[in-house]
C-alpha cells in the first residue's frame, strides 16, 4: 500500500464511538481529528485513504493498578482488525490518564471559548491526540 512518510492516525477506541488524530513522525505533532461511530468501516477507509497513515495507534484501556479489563480486550481486538484490514503496523498505548487529560483540556477550550457544551464529543478526539502524543514521546525516549 501507499505510505505518507510520517502520517500516524490514532485511535481513542470506545463501544459507540471513535476518538480519532492525526500525527506526523518527523515533527512529533498531534491533532484531534473527528470522532466516528464503532463500526463505521467506509468511513475509517476513507480516512486510511485520505492520510495514507504509515502506522496507526490504539490507545488500550487498562485498569488503574495496570490490568486488562473487558475494554482492554475490545480495544486489542480492534487493534487486530486494523492490522488485518489496513496491513499498517499498529501498536498499542496505555490509555490510563488520556480520558482525565481529553476532559481538562476541552474545559480548559470551553473557558476560553473555544469549545462549547455540544462538541463534547470532542473529547474523544482528543483522548485520540493525547494518545499519540504519549506514543510520539515514547518512540523519542526510545531512539537511538
Amino acid at each position: 500500500p501507499d505510505f505518507n512518510p510520517g502520517n500516524v492516525l490514532a485511535f481513542d477506541y470506545g463501544m459507540r464511538v471513535i476518538g480519532v488524530a492525526i500525527g506526523n513522525r518527523l515533527t512529533a505533532h498531534a491533532r484531534a481529528l473527528t470522532t466516528l461511530a464503532c463500526g463505521d468501516w467506509a468511513r475509517l477507509d476513507t480516512l486510511i485513504t485520505d492520510w495514507q497513515p504509515e502506522h496507526l495507534v490504539v490507545g488500550l484501556p487498562l485498569a488503574l493498578d495496570g490490568t486488562e479489563q473487558a475494554m482492554s480486550r475490545a480495544a486489542r481486538d480492534f487493534a487486530d482488525t486494523l492490522r488485518q484490514r489496513y496491513a499498517r503496523a499498529v501498536d498499542l498505548v496505555d490509555e490510563r490518564h488520556t480520558s482525565g487529560e481529553a476532559a481538562r483540556l476541552f474545559a480548559t477550550q470551553r473557558a476560553h471559548g473555544a469549545a462549547r457544551r455540544k462538541d463534547a464529543a470532542a473529547i474523544d478526539a482528543l483522548a485520540a491526540q493525547i494518545i499519540l502524543e504519549a506514543w510520539f514521546a515514547d518512540c523519542a525516549a526510545h531512539a537511538p
